[in-house]
């Protein structure tokens, strides 16, 4: 038998990602012959890693923490929504060819659209943070045609510079955190204020038992945004779908096949638990 494809996923730090047991069970599922690793790269050597690793016949990585904008600087090509992010999570090799895409915003969309139930077309969507995780996300949101979509920030300028950038992709305004008092259909923490069990400082009106709370963060026990909104009757979801769910846009991207994302989560859900 042949050598099976090598795919990686570069970062730093790196060793907690458990995107190779993801791709390792996407690959189980559809008898695809490839192995998936974890790679750290240096914080400097980032271009040299991918080089040596196309240089060793690797056909694609994913990128995460820092790498994401060195990734969107390296491609030779770049997807539409890779270039409406900013940044790249999902590379393709081909010989000296180098494929860019973020699959970040599609996991986001289709962990509540899909696996949540809940629409986003003509609702009114709250984004908290303007960070690269936001950014990210915007435009396959604004693709699903909300009624609204506001990206709060505690800097607005920051906000307001995203609005302007997709303003002739949909309904999107800036605002303060303080500044969003008006009722939510959806409210998605796209800030990290989770990592270190902080909260954004948001009007609590805006959340009520109509609203769909999400943290892009994710963990054993519910974030503290997810408890803040819970308590005000919302139902909440955190990130943990969003990661299956770009793994497996990304695994479409190199292998033309979709895996079954609900399997795996639920195995992923069930070690987060045990742990």
């Amino acid at each position: 038998m042949n050598a099976p494809d090598r795919y990686v996923v570069i970062g730093n730090p790196i060793a907690h990602s458990k995107s190779p047991e993801i791709h390792s069970r996407f690959a189980q599922q559809t008898a695809q012959h490839l192995v998936y690793e974890r790679v750290l790269a240096p914080l400097d050597g980032f271009v040299q890693t991918v080089r040596n690793l196309v240089a060793q016949g690797c056909k694609g990585a994913n990128v995460t923490v820092p790498f994401k904008l060195d990734a969107y600087a390296l491609a030779t090509t770049l997807t539409e929504r890779a270039k409406a992010a900013g940044a790249v999570n999902t590379l393709k090799f081909d010989g000296n060819a180098i494929l860019g895409d973020n699959t970040d915003g599609i996991g986001l969309v289709t962990d509540i659209v899909h696996n949540a139930g809940v629409t986003i077309e003509g609702r009114k969507v709250l984004l908290l943070g303007a960070g690269g995780a936001a950014r990210g996300v915007i435009l396959p949101l604004l693709e699903q045609r909300p009624q609204q979509l506001v990206i709060a920030n505690r800097t607005v300028s920051k906000a307001e510079e995203l609005a302007a950038q997709f303003a002739t992709q949909g309904p999107i305004t800036a605002s303060t955190f303080d500044g969003a008092r008006e009722g939510v259909d959806i409210v998605i923490n796209a800030t990290s204020a989770s990592l270190s069990s902080d909260l954004p400082p948001i009007a609590p009106g805006i959340i009520g038992t109509a609203t769909f709370a999400y943290d892009m963060m994710y963990g054993k026990e519910p974030t503290v945004f997810m408890h803040f909104a819970a308590e005000r009757g919302a139902s909440v979801r955190d990130g943990l779908g969003m990661l299956v769910e770009q793994a497996a846009e990304a695994f479409y991207v190199w292998r033309g096949m979709r895996p079954d994302t609900a399997a795996v989560y639920g195995v992923l859900r069930a070690s987060l638990q045990a742990a």
